[in-house]
């Protein structure tokens, strides 16, 4: 792994922050105060490149690898979580489109979501009673004359008010003979697709939550998404990328949180320089240990699962743990709801549930080392 960024890093990097710059960062408290969805700064990100890092130049993406995303993803989430998670979920929906798609499905809907033409796309997996148990999931599509039709419930989706494209994991049967869990490509415009209020999240109140349910959505044949059967295996290889991205987004949490404390001099105090130290040191292992788990994904390794989940459990409890400190080392003023360490305080919570839990993350990482080892 070569710790020095690339030419073109160094401009995915460069680009991220001067969006955040010129525009996420100015108004990230009113958005969140508002929770007001991002649809300027998603259109100028898509712009820029950002909403398809990793995707193919001949589908309209950047071309410019994981480790570049990673960058780009901590840049957008030190200026505003809620618009990072938003563009990681895009990035995320993207790829998995791309790499599973027939020629037809990728070049119908990829580069809308590369360009801007869809303001994001959605990720549809977690359901009421099923979150962590994937496979625990009751909805189903069951094959008709004509493709599928799909019944259901899905919660907790980020964009789903917005997406242009929905991706669907349901159980499947064929002839009475059970298929496992297969994905489905969805336009959100179907009828018998309905959109749930928005959630009344605790922080990244920008990016948008909701449930979706599907009422006997009727959906062509050539709508399923990779082999039949194997939605469960893509399901967990794409999560192995989006932790790749919340760990990014839990870093720029970090590295805004610290900047906000260093602003209000908190380490000029002698009795606070150790912690402010400590933690300073502790942001940047799970940066490296991010960019490690990046570069093996961009490398082509077929199993980087643990390194993800390393990423995604070390990134987001320091992430949490920073936000605390730093909140705590500011003084009461920083505890005012619309105080910029208090919303970072609320706005990373969450990183250490979606994209599996601390506790997941955890079993996956054990499971690995008793598989493979510890080499």
């Amino acid at each position: 792994m070569n710790l020095q960024l690339t030419p073109t890093q160094r401009d995915v990097q460069a680009r991220a922050r001067e969006i955040c710059r010129e525009h996420i960062a100015p108004r990230a408290l009113s958005r969140d105060a508002s929770a007001e969805f991002p649809l300027d700064d998603l259109r100028r990100l898509a712009d820029a490149g950002l909403m398809g890092v990793n995707i193919d130049a001949d589908l309209g993406g950047l071309e410019a690898g994981v480790v570049a995303y990673s960058l780009a993803v901590q840049a957008v989430a030190k200026a505003d979580p809620a618009v990072a998670v938003t563009m990681a979920v895009n990035n995320m929906v993207g790829e998995v489109l791309a790499y599973f798609g027939t020629d037809a499905q990728k070049q119908a809907l990829v580069p809308k979501m590369t360009s801007g033409e869809f303001s994001s796309g959605s990720f549809c997996l977690s359901e009421p009673g099923s979150g962590s148990d994937a496979a625990g999931m009751l909805t189903r599509a069951t094959r008709t004359s004509e493709g599928w039709r799909i019944n259901g419930t899905k919660a907790w989706i980020t964009s789903g008010a917005y997406a242009g494209v929905f991706l669907v994991w349901a159980q499947t049967s064929v002839d009475g003979d059970d298929q496992g869990i297969s994905l489905f490509i969805v336009d959100p415009n179907l009828d018998g697709v309905s959109v749930g209020p928005p959630e009344e999240k605790m922080g990244q109140h920008a990016s948008n939550t909701v449930s979706l349910a599907f009422d006997d959505v009727r959906i062509p044949a050539d709508a399923v998404l990779g082999e039949l059967g194997k939605g469960f295996r893509i399901a967990m290889m794409a999560l192995d990328g989006g932790r790749i991205g919340i760990a990014s987004q839990s870093i720029g949490i970090a590295d805004a949180a610290l900047e906000l404390a260093t602003e209000a001099g908190v380490g000029a105090h002698a009795k606070s320089t150790d912690a402010f130290e400590m933690m300073h040191a502790r942001v940047e292992a799970a940066r490296q240990l991010t960019l490690r788990a990046a570069w093996l994904k961009e490398s082509g390794s077929t199993n980087f699962s643990r390194e993800a989940s390393m990423a995604k459990l070390m990134a987001s409890e320091i992430a949490n743990e920073v936000a605390r400190q730093c909140l705590a080392l500011v003084g009461p003023a920083a505890a005012a709801y619309d105080h910029p360490l208090a919303k970072l305080v609320r706005d990373a919570r969450v990183t250490r549930i979606y994209e599996g839990t601390s506790e997941i993350q955890r079993v996956v990482i054990a499971r690995d080392l008793i598989r493979n080892g510890a080499a």
